[in-house]
């Protein structure tokens, strides 16, 4: 089957991007329809509880699919704000949308909400920038209670510090992973070139042994070290083990992490906290390439941190009263 990619779609991915662009059509007195994924069957593009959202000049933030029936979901949810109803559309096995197959197999259950608890959503938005958790429920309109419920991670914060191409590389291939970035550097010509991908102000390091503040690390958060020079290390990632980060580690060889181990015990790192510090990092050793280096070291905070990067599943899979069933 010839499908055709949406018109009017801004891909992004975390739950914290459609809470900022609701917020921002809210408070423009802008109306939209938001989109959850509330049950999947088999294979799938997104998790359940999945969000996006469309406006009413047809344009979709967010989506649900690889492009196989994100149009079609633009057209109902513009439909739905029409008519005022929710409604619940079922693709792939199970449809009525024959039409409509997904290609990865299995099904798609999506709720298309004209009219959400905004304040719900302003409120998420606020959560979301103290780094808290975020719930949404989807409520009956017959009972009030909760039938769908869902909890959101904060966004995840990469904080960096280092120098040269990999410091950069990691950067930007960390801002092209959704990830909030954070920087550190004694290069003033290093933060300069990569300032823009901060969600924070970068930290220009003026001396191996004067201690970065740390508190924007939380469990939702990684932490690398991204120095050929490595003198930088120990002050910094002492501060970083007195944490809750989720993932710490640094660049370079077996012995040189060996050394780097020892040193920090010398400075009373306990083995404990040394436990949690990942060195080499990277899923593909000896690598020579910036780019290459910095995706590796991204790969396995990843595979190491899902609960941290992924939203959480706390979900409540009652069948939605009060909506129109479609398919």
């Amino acid at each position: 089957m010839q499908t055709f990619p949406p018109e009017g779609i801004t891909y992004t991915e975390h739950a914290a991007d459609i809470v900022s662009k609701a917020s921002e059509l809210i408070k423009s007195g802008r109306r939209f329809a938001l989109i959850t994924s509330v049950g999947i069957e088999g294979g799938a593009a997104r998790d359940v509880g999945s969000l996006a959202l469309v406006s009413d000049d047809d344009r979709m933030t967010g989506y649900l699919s690889n492009g196989c029936i994100d149009r079609d979901i633009q057209h109902h949810a513009m439909g739905a704000l029409e008519t005022g109803q929710k409604a619940l559309i079922r693709y792939g096995d199970g449809s009525r949308y024959a039409d409509l197959k997904l290609p990865c197999g299995g099904a798609l259950d999506v709720l298309i909400d004209p009219n959400p608890d905004l304040n719900a959503l302003l409120n998420a938005k606020q959560s979301f920038q103290r780094r808290c958790p975020v719930t949404l429920a989807f409520r009956s309109e017959e009972t009030g209670s909760p039938t769908y419920q869902f909890t959101y991670a904060p966004p995840f914060r990469l904080y960096l510090a280092g120098r040269g191409a990999i410091f950069r590389a990691a950067a930007k291939a960390g801002h092209a992973a959704g990830f909030d970035i954070c920087l550190l550097s004694p290069e003033a010509e290093d933060l300069a070139a990569v300032n823009h991908l901060a969600s924070i102000p970068p930290v220009h390091l003026t001396s191996p042994d004067k201690v970065a503040a740390m508190d924007a690390l939380d469990e939702h958060s990684a932490f690398l070290t991204l120095f050929h020079d490595h003198d930088w290390e120990p002050s910094l990632l002492k501060a970083a083990l007195q944490t809750k980060a989720s993932f710490i580690g640094s660049l370079g060889s077996r012995r040189t992490h060996a050394m780097r181990c020892e040193t920090l015990r010398q400075i009373g790192v306990s083995d404990d906290e040394l436990a949690r510090l990942r060195g080499p990092i990277g899923l593909v050793p000896s690598l020579r390439n910036a780019s290459f280096i910095a995706i590796s070291a991204l790969a396995e905070i990843v595979g190491n941190c899902p609960a941290s990067i992924q939203q959480a599943g706390d979900i409540w899979p009652a069948e939605f009263e009060g909506v129109q069933r479609n398919g």
